[in-house]
C-alpha cells in the first residue's frame, strides 16, 4: 500500500464504488427475477411494491456509482505515477 494520501483516498473511493456496482447490479437482477416469477405465478400487490422498490434504489445506488467508478479510473490513468 501507498503512504500518498491521494492514492490511498482513491482506493478506498474505488473499493466503495465496486461495492456500490455489484449491489445495483444485485438490485437489478433481483428485480428481473421477481418479475418474471410473477409473470408466470401471479403478481401480488406486495411483489409490486418490492420489484418497483428493488429497482428504485438500485437506481439511485447504481447511478453515482458508475459516474464514480468512470472518474476513478480516469484519475488513475491521468495520474500513473502517484
Amino acid at each position: 500500500m501507498s503512504t500518498d494520501p491521494v492514492v490511498a483516498r482513491r482506493a478506498l473511493i474505488s473499493k466503495w464504488v465496486e461495492r456500490a456496482r455489484r449491489a445495483g447490479y444485485l438490485m437489478f437482477a433481483a428485480a428481473v427475477v421477481l418479475f418474471v416469477v410473477g409473470f408466470i405465478i401471479d403478481f401480488s400487490p406486495l411483489m409490486v411494491t418490492v420489484i418497483s422498490a428493488l429497482l428504485f434504489v438500485g437506481t439511485v445506488v447504481l447511478a453515482p456509482a458508475i459516474v464514480l467508478h468512470y472518474g476513478v479510473a480516469k484519475a488513475e490513468r491521468e495520474d500513473p505515477g502517484r
